[in-house]
């Protein structure tokens, strides 16, 4: 852990920053000031304010984005706003996971241990759904790191919790998280069938499919 990480992580204990940087997580991309405000609620001045301190902690990232009009007119590049690219940790003690299970990673391959490192993932999330039994997929997705939103008749995943193993082993790793959601599915009492590999830049490499006349996600 790092001094940077913790002050950094703390600047989200005011709700209005964390109610900004909220709204453009969930945004997907570059989100406007106005934007921000409307969804937290306050002014777009106070708002750029905040993004903009979020931004110097690297919470947030910014750009410009280009008036839909050309020419004479049409005004100036809007500022907008995405996620960081990089990770915040806070861990007290400190402990590093990632580490090992980079190395358990490497075992798995160099033994090819694929379909067993698969079997032991679905049974894992077979636990977990277990322990969740009845609740709303979209939430117990949204507890563990996911950031379920859903899009054309699908459930994607805008947070890959396992983002840097995903870097090393995308292979692996894509096909244990897999493995990993057909179990929470099945432990949930649901068709596990639903998620299948769908990968997009910057998102999960997991897609779930949405049941025919059912509800919008649960944002609770």
């Amino acid at each position: 852990m790092s001094t940077d990480d913790l002050d950094a992580l703390a600047l989200l204990n005011d709700p209005v920053r964390r109610s900004l940087y909220e709204a453009v997580v969930a945004g997907g991309g570059d989100v406007g000031r106005g934007q921000a405000a409307e969804a937290a609620g306050v002014s777009r001045t106070l708002a750029g304010h905040h993004l903009d301190k979020l931004v110097e902690a690297g919470l947030l990232e910014s750009g410009f984005r280009a008036p839909e009009k050309k020419g004479p007119g049409s005004g100036r590049p809007a500022k907008v706003y995405r996620r960081a690219r990089g990770e915040r940790t806070v861990s007290l003690p400190p402990r590093d996971y990632v580490t090992l299970a980079s190395v358990l990673a490497g075992v798995v391959d160099l033994l090819g241990a694929e379909e067993q490192a698969e079997q032991v993932a679905r049974e894992a999330g077979v636990r977990a759904g277990g322990r969740h039994a009845g609740e709303p997929v979209e939430r117990v997705l949204r507890e563990r790191g996911y950031e379920p939103y859903e899009e054309g008749g699908l459930l994607r995943l805008r947070n890959c919790p396992f983002h840097v193993l995903a870097e090393e082993q995308p292979l692996l790793v894509c096909s244990m998280n897999l493995a990993l959601c057909q179990g929470l599915l099945r432990g949930l009492g649901d068709d596990p069938g639903r998620a299948r590999l769908d990968p997009r830049p910057g998102e999960c490499c997991v897609a779930l499919s949405v049941p025919p006349g059912a509800s919008k996600t649960n944002t609770d």
